[in-house]
């Protein structure tokens, strides 16, 4: 039986990477070998990322919950605590919005917390 070199399935993989290396530049978007370590790498990146993401918007979350509450005369740690007293289950994200497009709403928020 003759060997067979299975061209359809082998042409098919390296499309499939090379597609993903289009628009990379020069050798990474045109030879297989380095278009699959680029590949390769872009991927770890996007998944590493993805979680990245999530830290970095809390971190401006934060940022933003602790200038409005400073403009409050409170800081970020005790308007939080208060908050966890007070049962009020706000999160980061709906407070750092409120702060950053409703600044009376957000000053009556902390004035409840602070009473």
């Amino acid at each position: 039986m003759p060997r067979t070199s299975n061209a359809v399935a082998s042409r098919r993989r390296r499309k499939k990477i090379l597609k993903s290396a289009k628009g990379y530049w020069g050798a990474r978007s045109r030879l297989i070998a380095t278009a699959r370590q680029a590949v390769d790498k872009a991927r770890l990146y996007a998944y590493r990322d993805r979680r990245v993401r999530k830290r970095d918007f809390r971190r401006l979350w934060i940022v933003r919950i602790n200038a409005a509450c400073r403009e409050q005369g409170l800081s970020y740690s005790a308007f939080m605590h208060a908050m966890k007293e007070k049962g009020m289950d706000l999160d980061r994200r709906a407070l750092a919005d409120i702060a950053a497009r409703d600044p009376e709403s957000f000053a009556q928020i902390v004035a409840a917390v602070k009473s």
